[in-house]
């Protein structure tokens, strides 16, 4: 599909004055993959879209503390306002993770929007608009979770499946990668990951049946560098988890979310999406990999290492998209990941060995997993048109949302939704570009609850703090002993890293579903928070679908 884009300096040209097209300082020039290894050795920048390769979400700044946290208030706002050609009050969240490089931020927005701006007062340098379609297929939410920087540039993906090279002095567009098929429901929605001299995105659209792919590009050129698949074709390792026929050329296992990296293993680690259709699992019976798994892929071959399968065969929308954090304890390598299905798994991040798995959240009722890793599923759409209850519901006890770990207490921080749904099972014949979920679902309006829970690597739960909701927004730790979580409601919270005591609210005016970080400009702290609702709603807290929306960057900090 051909269509005409718009940048930062041809803007300009067609009389587009909406933004501003100044020139930021060269700070991405320095920004190198072995810069990035040492990310945390330069803690008043966040460097890439976890803050580290280790996808900890853990900063060593510690100005805002335990202490003093109760004094921190807005030091600016952006305002990203809600223009878009196809951004509606129903679809568009704030969803990203601020890059911050040098006093300089960089961060993504719906529609194809990509700002930079001073880092310490909130000014725009630029904007970049990328021109999208009508008729892009969306499954979940006109969003994007953020950009990459690396050798002068910022790497974004856009709703119509492009990679885009961004001067990251000016905002214009240097190279632009079509990597997905629009015409088959497939979009873009995750954060670029810069390992070597690539740039490494995932593909969305599983629930519109596509296949599902990891690819890499050349960092300087965007030259298509290698793609895996992660649903195998006839023949390949892992085939004969589907039938024979067509159900694997749409059989999903999108890579919708931002993996993470070791370069001890050379391995990245990525989840995956769920089947395709969702909830009809009679098309596709078997386990049908690499679905619903955490795969290790071979960062220079572009091929599958290792796997560890979370739901088997899912019918349930349980994809397994969560981060893999990356961590060591009692001298192992290990990888933890919270599934949407309501378990804690921990695999040695080596060769994928179950080390360890618990339920995190109150109410499981789809089925069981042992500890040694059998699941024996006990409620799913079985029958067409009669509706089942279960829990989790399809947004998971854990949205894609992010939990942190932190090295100085050795817990993990989880955000939990704890709220089911009801699936009535229709079949539906495959078209191409049409949702293909195979089943009318309603998620529970009421009945439902939400906390923070702090875990360590034997799965023991350390302490909760409750919210008055699902929790639906990414967790930030911080050498300060804090741990910062938002709340649908619009509150903005600070707990205690040690005990879960609560520390400190703010009100921000729209409820939260983004990924905050935190950064140092001129040796003051900042905590940047994208407020805005929205995205998928209906599938993780429907009664809130009229709430105040918000497009609002808001970054908070001590008084000066």
């Amino acid at each position: 599909m051909t269509v005409d884009y718009v940048d930062a300096g041809e803007a300009i040209d067609q009389g587009d004055l909406s933004g501003k097209h100044g020139t930021a300082p060269p700070v991405v020039e320095g920004v190198t993959y072995e810069r990035i290894l040492e990310a945390r050795s330069e803690p008043e920048n966040w460097l890439t879209y976890y803050g580290a390769y280790n996808g900890q979400r853990f900063s060593p700044l510690d100005q805002i503390n335990t202490e003093n946290v109760k004094r921190i208030g807005p030091a600016w706002v952006f305002q990203a306002g809600t223009s878009g050609m196809i951004a509606g009050a129903s679809t568009y969240a704030f969803e990203a993770a601020p890059i911050v490089v040098d006093g300089i931020m960089f961060v993504s927005g719906w529609d194809g929007w990509v700002w930079a701006l001073n880092a310490a007062t909130g000014n725009e340098i630029w904007r970049y608009k990328h021109a999208t379609p009508y008729d892009v297929s969306l499954c979940c939410g006109n969003v994007n979770r953020g950009v990459a920087v690396a050798k002068g540039k910022v790497f974004s993906v856009t709703p119509n499946a492009h990679l885009i090279a961004l001067d990251a002095s000016t905002g214009k567009k240097v190279w632009d990668r079509t990597y997905g098929d629009v015409r088959a429901g497939e979009s873009a929605t995750c954060a670029p990951l810069i390992v070597k001299n690539m740039v490494i995105v995932g593909s969305s659209g599983g629930e519109f049946g596509v296949r599902g792919h990891l690819d890499a590009f050349d960092l300087d050129s965007g030259e298509h560098q290698w793609r895996c698949y992660m649903v195998p074709k006839p023949g390949e390792p892992g085939s004969d988890t589907w039938p024979d026929g067509e159900a694997w050329t749409r059989g999903g296992g999108n890579c919708w979310l931002t993996g993470t990296f070791d370069p001890e293993t050379n391995l990245l680690y990525w989840g995956t999406g769920n089947p395709a259709p969702d909830f009809d699992g009679e098309v596709r019976e078997g386990d049908n990999l690499y679905t619903d798994s955490i795969v290790a892929v071979d960062a220079d071959a572009g091929e599958i290492r290792w796997h560890y399968q979370c739901t088997p065969h899912d019918v349930w929308d349980y994809d397994s998209i969560s981060e893999c954090i990356l961590f060591e304890h009692e001298g192992r390598k290990l990888l933890g990941h919270f599934d949407k299905n309501g378990y804690f798994f921990v695999v040695d991040r080596t060769d994928g060995e179950l080390v360890r798995i618990t339920p995190f959240v109150d109410r499981i009722d789809w089925g069981n997993i042992t500890r040694d890793g059998k699941v024996t599923p006990s409620r799913y759409p079985e029958k067409e048109g009669e509706p089942v209850h279960f829990f989790p519901g399809p947004a998971g006890a854990k949205e894609w949302t992010h939990a942190a770990y932190s090295p100085e207490t050795e817990l993990f921080y989880v955000p939990v939704q704890d709220v089911g749904a009801t699936a009535t099972r229709r079949r539906r014949e495959f078209k191409e570009s049409i949702p293909y979920w195979g089943a009318g679902v309603q998620v529970d309006i009421d009945d439902m609850t939400g906390y923070v829970s702090a875990f360590d690597a034997n799965g023991d739960e350390k302490w909760r703090w409750r919210g008055e909701l699902p929790m639906c927004a990414s967790v930030l730790a911080t050498g300060g002993g804090l741990v910062f979580a938002g709340e649908p409601t619009g509150f903005y919270n600070a707990l205690d890293a040690r005990t879960g005591e609560h520390l400190w609210r703010f009100q921000c005016g729209s409820g939260h579903h983004s990924s905050p970080v935190t950064y140092g400009v001129d040796g003051r702290q900042f905590i940047a928070v994208p407020v805005g609702w929205g995205g998928w709603a209906e599938g993780f807290l429907p009664g809130m679908l009229g709430a105040g929306h918000g497009s609002a960057l808001i970054v908070f900090a001590l008084p000066e």
